[in-house]
C-alpha cells in the first residue's frame, strides 16, 4: 500500500531532522572557536564513515562517482555545499530559534519547486500551510521594526539550497545508486568548504572541540542519508514538513544548552510556524489513513461481488 511507504519515510524524515538539530547545536558550540568553512567540511570528512553501511557487496567505491545524470549529482553536491555553509555561519550568529525560523521557508521552496519541477500534486490546505509559516516568520523577524544582518540573510540562503537538494533527490530518479546519491552530499562540502577554509584554516585543539566537530560533521552527513531515504519513499513536499520539529529541539537547546530565553514576538512566531507544519501533516496523515479504509473496504466489496 501507499501509505506504507509514505509513513515511513515520514518517519525517516522525522529521524533525519532530529540529526541536523543536534548537529546544528554541535556548529553553534564551535561559534569562535573556529571557521565557519572547517566546521562545514567536517561534514564531508566525518560523513565517510557511514560509507560501509551505504555501500552494497556488488558495488565498489568509486560508484559514489556513478550516476546516469551527472547534472543531478553536481547539482547535490553544490546545493549541500552551500546550505552547510550558510546553515553553519547562521547558527553561529543567531539564536538557533531565529535560524531555524528562516530556515524554515525550505517548505515554501520545495512546495514551488516540486509543482513547477516534479509536477507534483499539492492541495489547498498545502498551501494555506505554506502561507501561515511565512506569516510566522514574519513576526519572529518583524522586518523594519528590528535590524536584520548577515545571519538572516545565511539562513535564508541555507532554506533555498537545502530546497534545491531535496527536489535534486527527487530528479535523480528512484532508479539512482543510494552511494550516488548519498557521495554527492558528502563531496560539496568537501571541496567547496575545503577551498573556502584553505587559507586561514586551523587545527582543532581539545577534546570538546573535536568531539562538537565529530557531532556536527557525522550527524550532518546521517541527517543527509536519511533524508535521501526519505525523499525516496514521499513526495518532496510531505518530506519538507517533519522540519518543524526542529523547533522543539531548537527551543530546548536555546533554553538548557545556550541560555537564550525568547521574547513574546519570537515565541509567537515559532508557535505559529510550528503549528502550520504540524496541522497539515496531521491532516495529510488522516487523508492517507481514510484512503486505506476506502481501499480495503473496495476490495471486501469486490471480493462479495
Amino acid at each position: 500500500m501507499k501509505s506504507i511507504p509514505l509513513s515511513l519515510g515520514m518517519t525517516l524524515a522525522f529521524s533525519s531532522f532530529a540529526a541536523f538539530s543536534v548537529s546544528d547545536a554541535c556548529s553553534k558550540l564551535l561559534g569562535g572557536k573556529l571557521d565557519p568553512f572547517e566546521v562545514a567540511f567536517s561534514g564531508g570528512v566525518f560523513g565517510f564513515l557511514l560509507l560501509p553501511f551505504i555501500r552494497k557487496k556488488h558495488e565498489t567505491y568509486m560508484d559514489i562517482f556513478s550516476t546516469g545524470q551527472p547534472g543531478m549529482w553536481i547539482l547535490r553536491a553544490v546545493a549541500t555545499f552551500v546550505a552547510t555553509a550558510a546553515s553553519v555561519k547562521a547558527f553561529m550568529l543567531l539564536p538557533m530559534p531565529e535560524a531555524l525560523s528562516l530556515m524554515f521557508l525550505m517548505p515554501l521552496f520545495v512546495t514551488i519547486l516540486s509543482v513547477g519541477l516534479l509536477k507534483e500534486r499539492v492541495n489547498g490546505w498545502a498551501w494555506v500551510s505554506v502561507v501561515l509559516g511565512f506569516l510566522g516568520v514574519l513576526i519572529v523577524l518583524r522586518p523594519g521594526a528590528r535590524e536584520l544582518h548577515f545571519g538572516h540573510l545565511c539562513a535564508l540562503v541555507a532554506a533555498l539550497a537545502n530546497a534545491v537538494g531535496v527536489i535534486a533527490y527527487r530528479l535523480a530518479g528512484p532508479d539512482s545508486a543510494r552511494l550516488s546519491l548519498f557521495g554527492s552530499s558528502l563531496f560539496g562540502p568537501l571541496i567547496g568548504d575545503g577551498a573556502l577554509m584553505f587559507t586561514h584554516a586551523t587545527w582543532p585543539h581539545g577534546f570538546s572541540i573535536w568531539f562538537c566537530l565529530f557531532g556536527y560533521g557525522f550527524l550532518a552527513a546521517l541527517g543527509q542519508l536519511l533524508m535521501m531515504m526519505a525523499t525516496a519513499l514521499a513526495p518532496a513536499n510531505r518530506v519538507a514538513l517533519p522540519q518543524y520539529s526542529q523547533m522543539l529541539w531548537a527551543v530546548v537547546f536555546s533554553y538548557f544548552l545556550f541560555h537564550q530565553p525568547l521574547d513574546g514576538w519570537t515565541f509567537a512566531g515559532i508557535v505559529v510556524v510550528t503549528a502550520s507544519g504540524m496541522i497539515n501533516w496531521i491532516r495529510q496523515h488522516l487523508r492517507y489513513e481514510r484512503d486505506v479504509i476506502e481501499e480495503y473496504w473496495k476490495k471486501q466489496h469486490h471480493h462479495v461481488h
